[in-house]
């Protein structure tokens, strides 16, 4: 097996921080046995969405040690109609009735999500069986979007030898305008530094390399650069580039001397 010290970093600051986390999946026996290994690693304490008594059940079918792992049966659990309320409230301005919420609620997915918006946990992971736009859908009618940022997107984290990259949005938004791929390198840019404790340098990919070439699309990117410079000042970025003058240290100095994040990997 390879291991992977970003990784085991994260564990360890996991570990330290003693959060909780929701799994809302518990029909699937993958999240079972992660969220075995979560506590047995102790990573996080873990609560799990569903009938208890299937939950456990199936654990033990599966010969899983289900200790320290506390099971929530969200549609009859007693902070079901505070959370009713509490979606009501958040969208009631979309046309949803009080007895639309109660329904809503008693879907793990979304009761999930507003045990965040609450508090009770510190996160949710899901999306092993779920659709991404089911999760997404659930995070950002319950939870919403940190302040200042109008687009939930994503990113990879891809792990090389000497340098970690975030590359987004991969998986999310297909064709972004410049205000929301200025939100999205804003928002890759600041979970690369939470996961790494890096400081991040962002790179606003093209086709085309601080003008080489010309198209509607550079347009986009380069006016989302400067709406990156705009709304946080104390990120490094630069725009447009292509891949290989952002990520190959001889062909950057080469197609853009003195860029910021050529200059940062000296």
């Amino acid at each position: 097996m390879i291991t992977i010290p970003l990784l085991d970093e994260i564990i360890k600051k996991a570990s330290a921080r003693k959060k909780t986390l929701v799994l809302p999946e518990s029909h699937d026996d993958r999240v079972l046995k992660a969220a075995v290994e979560i506590v047995a690693k102790n990573i996080a304490s873990v609560i799990l969405l569903g009938d208890d008594e299937k939950v456990r059940g199936r654990a033990k079918e599966l010969g899983l040690n289900f200790t320290g792992i506390r099971v929530v049966d969200f549609t009859k659990s007693e902070m079901l109609s505070d959370f009713a309320n509490s979606y009501y409230n958040k969208r009631k301005h979309k046309g949803v009735t009080i007895e639309q919420a109660h329904e809503v609620m008693k879907r793990d997915l979304f009761f999930a999500a507003m045990m965040v918006a609450n508090g009770t946990v510190d996160c949710s992971v899901a999306g092993s069986f779920a659709s991404t736009g089911d999760v997404m859908r659930a995070g950002i009618q319950c939870v919403g979007m940190k302040e200042g940022i109008a687009v939930v997107s994503s990113f990879f984290l891809m792990v090389f030898p000497e340098l970690t990259y975030s590359f987004g949005d991969c998986a999310v938004v297909p064709n972004p305008d410049a205000t929301q791929l200025a939100d999205i390198a804003i928002s890759t840019a600041d979970n690369h530094k939470i996961l790494t404790g890096e400081i991040p340098y962002i790179a606003m990919l093209s086709f085309s390399t601080k003008g080489s070439a010309e198209h509607e699309l550079i347009d986009k990117v380069r006016q989302a650069t400067r709406i990156v410079q705009e709304k946080r000042p104390d990120l490094n970025v630069d725009g447009e580039l292509q891949f290989d003058a952002a990520v190959v240290d001889s062909i950057g100095k080469k197609k853009a001397p003195g860029s910021p994040v050529v200059s940062a990997k000296e």
